[in-house]
């Protein structure tokens, strides 16, 4: 993983102008997170089961309609200033018959959006606080967060003023109550760390 930071007094934009003229590897995501341009390597297998089975029960399971896209570029604040972060969620839900994907540029802003998934790897700490802010000054209604190296799933509800007001966690293998538009209970006993 690669991380990049501004100077203290180079200005904001200067940073996100960096950000989107940055060639990453194939392979390798680029996000602006908090003021960092942070590269992460492409994830490793149990972080991709743990996807998929989230994506298979959402699909089957959601009372409305899902669409999903893995790794959609979201603009989002990303709290130390407000030059416009950029992340890239796991996983980016929305309601079909919004269909916010469909002509959206490589980064959209989050409207529409009704939750973001993360499964930690290689850097927990962004996940767990600086995406988590992001999310929610983004006004994304819910993020779900799978946390393999503390063993547990983290529903973040309810954003406001840049964080979430409320938190519903359960240990990996318990299930967890999912509101709507999914309105479905998650089972993450095949999770895997």
């Amino acid at each position: 993983m690669i991380v990049m930071t501004r100077e203290p007094d180079a200005p904001a934009d200067y940073m996100l102008q960096d950000f989107l003229s940055f060639d990453t590897p194939d392979g390798y995501r680029a996000e602006l997170i908090d003021g960092e341009i942070v590269v992460t390597p492409p994830p490793n297998g149990n972080h991709e089961l743990c996807i998929g089975l989230i994506v298979e029960q959402v699909l089957s399971q959601s009372a409305a309609r899902m669409h999903f896209s893995g790794h959609k570029g979201l603009i989002a604040s990303a709290g130390k200033d407000d030059a416009g972060g950029r992340v890239i969620p796991d996983i980016t839900f929305a309601p079909a018959e919004l269909d916010v994907f469909r002509d959206a540029p490589s980064w959209m802003l989050a409207e529409g959006v009704a939750m973001v998934v993360e499964v930690t790897s290689s850097r927990p700490r962004l996940d767990r606080d600086a995406k988590r802010r992001a999310y929610a000054g983004a006004k994304i209604p819910l993020y779900l967060l799978v946390d393999r190296q503390h063993g547990q799933i983290t529903l973040f509800s309810h954003p406001k003023t840049g964080d979430y007001r409320r938190t519903n966690t359960a240990r990996s293998g318990d299930k967890l109550d999912l509101p709507e538009p999914f309105a479905f209970t998650l089972d993450t006993a095949a999770f895997v760390d």
